[in-house]
Parts: C-alpha cells; structure tokens; sequence
C-alpha cells in the first residue's frame, strides 16, 4: 500500500512537471499581428502610418496585449462560439497620441469586436452590427 502511494506520488510529479505543448486556440491563441487597415461598414478605409504601432498578441491563456500607437494596453480575450470572439476590458496607457493616429478609433471600437476569421494568413476582425473589420497581419 505504501510503496503503491509512493509511486502515484512520484508519477503525479513527473506528469506535473512534463512540458505542456504550445496550443493555438482556435488559430489565433499564441499569435501577434499588426495592423494592415480599417475598413468601415460605410466603405471608409483608415491605414496606419506605421502598421508595427497597432498591434494585438492573443496568449494561450486568455490574455491579449496590444499597442494602439503610443499606448499599450492588457486584457482578456475569449472565444463565445464558432469564429465568435469577446474582448474584457483593456487597461490602457493614457499618452496623447500625434495627430493623425488611430489610437482613439481602436480605444473607441475595441470593445465591439464580435468574430473573427483567419483568411490567407490574415486574421479579420469584424465589429457588431457590420461597423467595419480590422484587418492584421502576422508579426513576423
């Protein structure tokens, strides 16, 4: 009995402490991209100066960090359905960006992100109500 203990034990650290494989949920979880450009329900398309200064990088975890221009910002992400994607809030830096950015549209339209779709190598963010989509591409 106790030499059966001693190795469920010893088994029960082993597998513990074992690696655990990188997952990509749903295509995106483990990834950063950046942004390529806006395009409005209403047809407008917005393109950033420097696509490196808007990005988004989605952690395994449910966590998701992102730079709107010259600020930064953490939150949570999480999956409510097929291609169905929520964000928390995002605790954001509060710098005054130069004009021209993009920084004040992303704050503003962020939390009306409702799915998403990863298209030749793109990933497509699109707001409720057919307000527009973000388009990123990989951060290489």
């Amino acid at each position: 009995m106790k030499r059966s203990l001693v190795m469920l034990v010893t088994l029960g650290v082993v597998v513990g402490c074992a690696p655990t494989p990188t997952v990509h949920l749903a295509g995106i979880g483990d990834t950063s991209w950046q942004l390529v450009k806006f395009q409005g329900g209403d047809g407008k398309v917005l393109m950033p100066e420097d696509k490196a200064k808007y990005t988004v990088a989605f952690a395994n975890d449910g966590n998701v960090s992102v730079r709107f221009d010259c600020n930064r910002g953490r939150g949570t992400w999480i999956l409510t359905g097929p291609n169905q994607l929520r964000f928390g809030p995002i605790a954001l830096t509060r710098a005054v960006c130069p004009p021209g950015s993009l920084h004040d549209h992303l704050a503003r339209q962020w939390p009306f992100v409702r799915s998403y779709a990863v298209n030749g190598g793109h990933l497509f963010l699109s707001l409720m109500a057919d307000g527009g989509n973000y388009e990123f591409e990989p951060i290489r």
